[in-house]
């Protein structure tokens, strides 16, 4: 073998044996990295603050936050608790992400969900939301849960709203109290919190077992523009509701 054929094995030997050295440094390299973000990917997310349902009798700072969270919006009975959408609360034995069930609102009326799953990012005051629950008891029925809550609103205006304020008038229609209830109906989620999932009525499987939620920013945004002088002007559709401005 001449010199030049020996020197040309030689470099391609010595070619061979950097690529396949570069080859495994690269997949070693690959592998750590990939370990790396799986490692990010599964790691486990801050814990949620837990409102305990359970000890609201009897914990007394729990009571105060929950009273001053209602005094925001002028509410004493119509709720049981007031949720942000960054917490979770226990109802029973039963623990709820109110995050999970906003999810699912959103996804029922049709939104579509983006979330930033950046590991640590904070969530700005801005972006989160409260949540009124109320707990439905044996007996209660979705229409005198909310006519609970709409009263609530106005005994805090001073406005008096009679107990058979709800009735259809002499004529069979609906009363204005009648129309915003019927709308409330579309407004608010009844969520079961053994089976995980929203659902159409408030019937009950085991005590403790269902809530209604209600949206407390949509909810006020339609109550505080009612122009309380021309009540009986209010329309609803089944699906619209129109509301009198001030004049």
């Amino acid at each position: 073998m001449n010199s030049s054929l020996k020197i040309l094995l030689i470099c391609a030997v010595a070619v061979a044996t950097a690529a396949t050295g570069l080859w495994l440094w690269q997949k070693q390299d690959k592998a750590h990295l990939s370990g790396q973000m799986a490692e990010k990917a599964y790691m486990p997310a801050k814990p949620q603050p837990v409102i305990d349902y359970n000890k609201l009798k009897k914990d007394n700072k729990l009571q105060a936050m929950t009273e001053k969270r209602k005094e925001k919006y002028g509410l004493k009975k119509g709720v049981d608790i007031i949720v942000r959408s960054d917490e979770s609360f226990k109802i029973g034995e039963l623990t709820a992400s109110m995050q999970e069930i906003q999810d699912k609102m959103r996804l029922k009326s049709g939104d579509i969900i983006e979330k930033d799953i950046t590991p640590g990012k904070i969530i700005s005051e801005y972006a989160i939301e409260e949540f009124g629950i109320y707990v439905v008891q044996p007996g209660d029925n979705l229409w005198d849960i909310h006519f609970k809550f709409l009263k609530d609103y106005f005994d805090h205006k001073d406005i008096t709203i009679s107990q058979l304020a709800d009735e259809p008038n002499g004529f069979g229609y609906s009363s204005w109290v009648g129309k915003l209830l019927k709308f409330s109906e579309k407004t608010v989620c009844i969520y079961n919190l053994k089976e995980k999932k929203l659902d159409v009525d408030i019937n009950l499987i085991f005590p403790l077992s269902k809530i209604v939620v209600y949206n407390m920013k949509r909810i006020f945004a339609l109550l505080d523009n009612i122009a309380y002088q021309y009540v009986n002007e209010i329309q609803f559709d089944g699906e619209t509701i129109w509301l009198p401005a001030e004049r």
